[in-house]
């Protein structure tokens, strides 16, 4: 029994543990010259660095969908179909300008880590590393890390209306 539970215990002390979501500057979210972007009115107060959603159930009176919070572990498949990362910031009510693929997206993000894969978050609108997905995730991948300050982003969810 006793080298059951010290197994055990090796195992746990054993686990990875995960990272954080990253953690964007707002005023740092360039995008590149090959950056593809729209605009869309906003549904929730939105901050640029966070990835979004375009909510086809809440439009704005000339009917394009409102742009919200995007979530890895939404019941709705709609929250889970990012759009796109924000490079404005907004309220509701008001537009937001967003990027649905640029090769050399530029972010100022506290733990952005060279040849590393992330997803979108179960944090609404956040980035996390892939290592971090967990049980009741929806996987999707959105970016790629080039450098410690440069990602290779391509919204999984761009056929959902996002303009060219």
């Amino acid at each position: 029994m006793k080298h059951i539970l010290a197994l055990t215990l090796l195992a746990l002390v054993a686990l990875p543990l995960h990272a954080t979501d990253l953690s964007i500057t707002a005023s740092v979210v360039v995008p590149s010259s090959s950056a593809r972007i729209a605009e869309a009115p906003c549904g929730a107060t939105i901050t640029a660095g966070q990835l979004i959603y375009l909510d086809s159930t809440d439009v704005d009176a000339n009917g394009s969908s409102k742009v919200k919070l995007a979530d890895a572990n939404s019941a709705t498949a709609a929250v889970r179909s990012v759009a796109g990362i924000a490079i404005s910031s907004a309220s509701a009510g008001q537009r937001i300008s967003y990027v649905y693929y640029d090769p050399a997206l530029v972010i100022a993000a506290s733990g952005l880590t060279a040849n590393t894969i992330y997803v979108l978050s179960a944090t609404a609108g956040g980035i996390a590393p892939a290592a971090d997905v967990a049980s009741g995730w929806y996987l999707s991948v959105i970016a790629v890390a080039k450098s410690g300050t440069t990602i290779f982003f391509s919204a999984p969810g761009l056929a959902s209306g996002a303009a060219s």
